[in-house]
């Protein structure tokens, strides 16, 4: 049970190593340098450079979401913490501006709530998706934190508590909200949603699902299957370890973020081997901009979390091995999980063709669970040749499935939605079962403004 020891005496170990390295990088790089302007210098450089990134430790990346474009005008963006739990900070990412008229459109538009997942890396990866989302929406996102920077008198944290989180930060946004659940968290989200539905409580406008695993049986992933095939106490006595004493949570069990990190890298060694390479080819060339693009990917790729013990035992086992989500047996505190109850929430699900973390239909399957939802709030979105990531980051969530989501948002929001730009519902060209929000829908909306 000391393997998080000896990983952080490597750790240790390798620091110094890994600024040597990327000292001397720059010292055959430099051009006011003796040692740039020798044979082979920039392979040298490339070299170092390369062996820095493969042995540096990477902290927590931040947003750095400053400012946007709205209407062509500069729009700042204030990071601010709306809720601080234990476990979680609620984060708003607040707009200014002096233009009168972009302010008062700012003022109107929907608010979103993007929870983002707890399963290894930082809600930093969200960074694409909130960025897009501010254009036209006020956005509230989770940012988890680290269980090892979480002192052990915290008190542990279950699945439960996550619900539990998700329920607080609706309540505390108001029924107006719009909650996206990227992976993950699409599980406890529905969990929440439909607890306060049963409870008589207000839910919220709309709720889109995105990539995750509300019926892990359908199409299983390799992450699937290990979590299926190996049995509880196998999880307890293989991936929990308690944290070193160098951290503010000494003592607390966590599934540690290296032991991740290795599972990531094992899911798909040759893809990441060829990268590094590619990078080392990149720097010898020159080539700045592709250099760049992968320092910006596994700055953030590598950045991970340690989660907390209970809570990742409790989702094998609800999610992955006992499917009590979709049995009809997940109790929460005591009170059964009702999804049926949901009656006036308005339901998307957005699955990747290419996904190998949360294979086809698993997020689906919400549909067949919401039965109270009318059939005419209900839509699906496949996004074709698109894997895990491209739901929610790049050019296809930029392009493709952000639009579908802005629709489907505006199709509730009551007369705030009918002042709106009129759009096209059509499905995005090269896309399949891409359903568009309903015209019945705006035209109530139109009719509203038009009487008010």
């Amino acid at each position: 049970m000391m393997l998080y020891e000896w990983y952080e005496a490597q750790r240790a170990l390798l620091s110094p190593f890994s600024e040597f390295a990327s000292a001397s990088s720059k010292l055959y790089n430099h051009p006011l340098s003796l040692f740039a302007h020798t044979p082979m210098a920039h392979r040298v450089s490339a070299g170092l450079e390369l062996m820095h990134r493969l042995a540096k430790d990477y902290e927590k990346p931040q947003f750095n979401i400053r400012s946007i474009q709205i209407d062509g005008n500069e729009v700042a963006v204030h990071e601010q913490v709306a809720i601080e739990k234990a476990f979680c900070r609620l984060l708003r990412f607040k707009r200014f501006t002096d233009d009168l008229p972009t302010l008062q459109r700012i003022k109107a538009q929907p608010t979103v709530l993007v929870v983002a997942p707890l399963s290894g890396h930082h809600s930093t990866l969200l960074r694409d998706t909130v960025r897009e989302l501010l254009k036209e929406h006020k956005v509230y996102l989770t940012d988890w934190t680290d269980a090892r920077m979480v002192p052990e008198d915290k008190g542990p944290f279950h699945l439960d508590d996550y619900v539990a989180y998700i329920q607080e930060f609706i309540r505390h946004i108001g029924p107006e909200v719009n909650v996206i659940s990227v992976c993950q968290p699409t599980v406890p989200v529905l969990a929440a949603i439909s607890l306060m539905a049963s409870n008589g409580e207000a839910t919220p406008r709309t709720m889109t699902m995105m990539g995750g695993p509300i019926d892990a049986r359908k199409s299983p992933t390799a992450v699937n299957n290990l979590a299926m095939n190996k049995s509880h106490s196998w999880f307890e006595n293989n991936v929990i370890y308690r944290v070193p004493v160098n951290y503010p949570g000494a003592g607390r069990a966590v599934y540690p973020g290296f032991l991740q990190h290795a599972g990531f890298i094992a899911m798909n060694p040759d893809r990441h081997l060829k990268s590094h390479y590619d990078y080392f080819l990149d720097l010898i060339r020159g080539d700045d901009e592709k250099s760049e693009f992968h320092r910006d990917f596994y700055d953030e790729y590598n950045a991970v979390l340690d989660m907390p013990a209970e809570y990742y035992l409790d989702t094998i086992k609800t999610v992955f091995q006992d499917f009590a989500l979709v049995n009809g047996r997940w109790e929460v505190k005591g009170q059964l999980v009702r999804p049926q109850d949901i009656k006036t929430t308005a339901l998307l699900t957005i699955e990747g063709e290419l996904d190998d973390i949360s294979g086809a239909g698993q997020t689906r399957a919400a549909h067949a669970l919401c039965t109270g939802v009318p059939a005419e709030r209900q839509f699906h979105y496949d996004l074709v040749g698109a894997g895990h990531y491209g739901i929610f980051a790049g050019r296809r969530w930029r392009e493709k499935v952000y639009p579908k989501v802005r629709d489907f948002i505006a199709a509730y929001q009551g007369v705030a939605a009918a002042e709106k730009p009129k759009r096209r519902a059509a499905a995005v060209a090269g896309t399949s079962d891409a359903d568009a929000p309903p015209r019945k829908a705006r035209a109530r909306a139109r009719r509203k403004r038009e009487t008010a």
